[in-house]
């Protein structure tokens, strides 16, 4: 049996020991902010119609980061006529395609303009390939802001062509809803602007059939990639838009416990 004063060494170790994590703790809460922004350097990857647009919105908003719809960012670059807008025209207008360069370097541009990218970003739309992948990565590790997530948002092909053909869209938001499945609370009208929603005239059957092979041609190298580099996780996408959310959350509320770690490593857990 120890003795009283064994026991009380072993008491005042772990008295200190609980004091550490209390600190430990107290510096992690207080660094929350700063910390979820820093998670949130992420691309979503997704076929059309699996969600993007409607999960990216929720993320934008819940950790105040920029959405990167590199579409969108490159027309937007056009209208504004910016050197790598101009340079981008003359490539389209000839025909080409934009090189990677370009799309990386407004990217680059992007995240070091746009106020709304200082607490982290949400790239959809690229990359598509991994030369892109490479490419992009390479940019964001000299800039101190490498990727922590890249989520893939999965749903079987069939389930697709019914979501796609019931698809509404806000233009100027890029927020989409369905008829069945998520529909707005008043018909044909956005729930925040109260604006007209569209159907996109490419969303049918036929169309979406061609753009799901030429998406899972380019994509699946990708996403071998990011599995590659440690950052992928999957989510069900086939689930109701809530359901979906959460399970995004679930992956960036993954990280283990300050005090769970240390006690871990004492071999206390």
């Amino acid at each position: 049996m120890p003795s009283d004063d064994k026991v009380q060494d072993l008491r005042d170790r772990i008295a200190n020991l609980e004091a550490r994590i209390h600190q430990l703790e107290s510096q992690a809460l207080a660094n929350t902010n700063k910390g979820a922004s820093e998670s949130m350097r992420m691309i979503l990857i997704g076929p059309p119609g699996a969600g993007k647009g409607t999960q990216a919105p929720k993320i934008k908003d819940k950790y105040c980061v920029c959405h990167l719809a590199t579409g969108d960012m490159l027309r937007a670059q056009v209208a504004k006529k910016t050197a790598l807008g101009r340079e981008a025209k003359k490539i389209m207008d000839q025909g080409g395609l934009v090189s990677d360069d370009i799309m990386i370097n407004m990217i680059k541009n992007e995240l070091a303009t746009n106020k709304e990218c200082q607490n982290g970003f949400i790239l959809d739309g690229f990359p598509r390939t991994v030369t892109q992948a490479e490419g992009l990565d390479e940019m964001l590790k000299r800039e101190n802001k490498p990727l922590k997530h890249a989520i893939e948002l999965k749903i079987d092909d069939q389930l697709l062509v019914d979501r796609i053909t019931g698809r509404l869209i806000h233009p100027a938001s890029g927020r989409s809803y369905h008829k069945i499945f998520n529909p707005p609370k008043e018909f044909m009208k956005d729930d925040v602007t109260g604006e007209p929603l569209i159907q996109r005239s490419d969303d049918n059957a036929e169309t979406l059939s061609k753009r799901l092979s030429t998406y899972h041609a380019q994509t699946s190298p990708v996403v071998s990639y990011y599995k590659k580099t440690g950052i992928w996780s999957g989510v069900d996408a086939s689930k109701q838009p809530g359901e979906v959310w959460k399970s995004i959350l679930g992956i960036f509320d993954s990280k283990p416990s300050t005090s769970s770690k240390i006690l871990h490593k004492i071999g206390l857990s």
